[in-house]
């Protein structure tokens, strides 16, 4: 069995339509579905049992293995950049993350976790994913923080090079309707252009970047689940593993491509950026992506043109905004 926790979110959900591509259906899925649309991410899925997130930690608190579990990737967090609950996201991102990783390591199984690149925050030493760096790494808000905390507990523990630990740059792709605020700015633009005809980005408070010309390190969700399988597959690749392109582009070049996927000329208006978000605001992030090459994985990544089109033609001009396991 293989267990998916957040599976009813973006990634998490992305994930098991990729093991079921792979024949897998023995899934345990994991999550905290109340009152929220999650659950539609789950209809088009082949997977066992859902559990919730308490119940599941309860039965895993033990010294069984109640699941006979083989892997788990564990994309259960709290996403929100902006969520000021410290006490919460500390429970909730990182000792819950350290629960499942002994859980794992007990029982041999292997261990995929969502750590972020949040956690590089202003990009001041880099985005080297080496082990050494960890510790001087400033994530500029509590949810960086959360996983930084975890990374550096696993390197304190002596467990970082026996499982992986996943820094995801800007990922965007089909499942995040549910995620609100959150949601890419490709999910957000689409609407927006279908009714104004029009998009908003942020304008720019540093003088080296022009409005719309902050950088970002923009992966498709297609590429970050082919990841995560080959990681599953390939259990001697261990430690800190940065998942994005290693090409940072602008958000004008989003903007160009999600107006060019639509068949429209870009009509963009620049907009002020939240005053509560303007000194934690990153303006480039851009993964170094040596070591996952190192480590062997090999296939290629799409272009933020390529994924973009993908998205926007094979799910949001059809009113689909699910990867669906039966279409395969």
């Amino acid at each position: 069995m293989y267990i998916v926790t957040g599976g009813a979110g973006f990634i998490g959900s992305a994930m098991i339509w990729k093991l079921n591509q792979m024949g897998i259906d023995d899934i345990l899925v994991v999550d905290n579905l109340a009152a929220t649309e999650k659950w539609k991410n789950l209809v088009n899925l082949r997977y066992t049992d859902y559990l919730h997130r308490d119940r599941f930690l309860k039965m895993v608190a033990g010294e069984a293995d109640p699941f006979n579990v083989t892997g788990i990737v564990h994309m259960g967090a709290c996403s929100s950049t902006t969520e000021r609950d410290a006490d919460f996201l500390m429970e909730n991102n990182t000792r819950y993350t350290q629960v499942l990783c002994r859980y794992a390591l007990a029982h041999g199984a292997r261990f995929l976790n969502a750590s972020s690149a949040a956690t590089y925050g202003g990009g001041e030493f880099g985005f080297n994913d080496d082990h050494e760096g960890i510790g001087r790494l400033k994530p500029l808000n509590m949810y960086g923080y959360s996983k930084q905390l975890f990374d550096l507990w696993a390197q304190r523990a002596g467990v970082l090079d026996k499982i992986a630990c996943i820094k995801f740059f800007n990922v965007f792709g089909p499942n995040e309707y549910h995620k609100g605020d959150m949601r890419s700015v490709i999910c957000k633009a689409y609407a927006q252009i279908l009714e104004r005809g029009q998009m908003r980005l942020f304008r720019s408070y540093r003088k080296e970047y022009p409005d719309g010309g902050q950088m970002r390190d923009f992966v498709y969700i297609k590429d970050c689940v082919d990841i995560l399988w080959w990681l599953l597959e390939h259990p001697e690749a261990n430690g800190v593993i940065n998942v994005g392109t290693g090409i940072a582009r602008t958000w004008n070049d989003l903007a160009k491509a999600v107006f060019l996927a639509m068949g429209r000329k870009p009509n963009i208006e620049y907009i002020d950026m939240p005053e509560a978000i303007r000194d934690k605001y990153q303006y480039l992030t851009r993964a170094e992506m040596g070591k996952l090459r190192a480590l062997g994985y090999t296939a290629p990544f799409s272009s933020l043109e390529d994924g973009v089109k993908d998205y926007v033609t094979g799910y949001l001009a059809k009113d689909d905004a699910y990867l669906d396991s039966r279409k395969l």
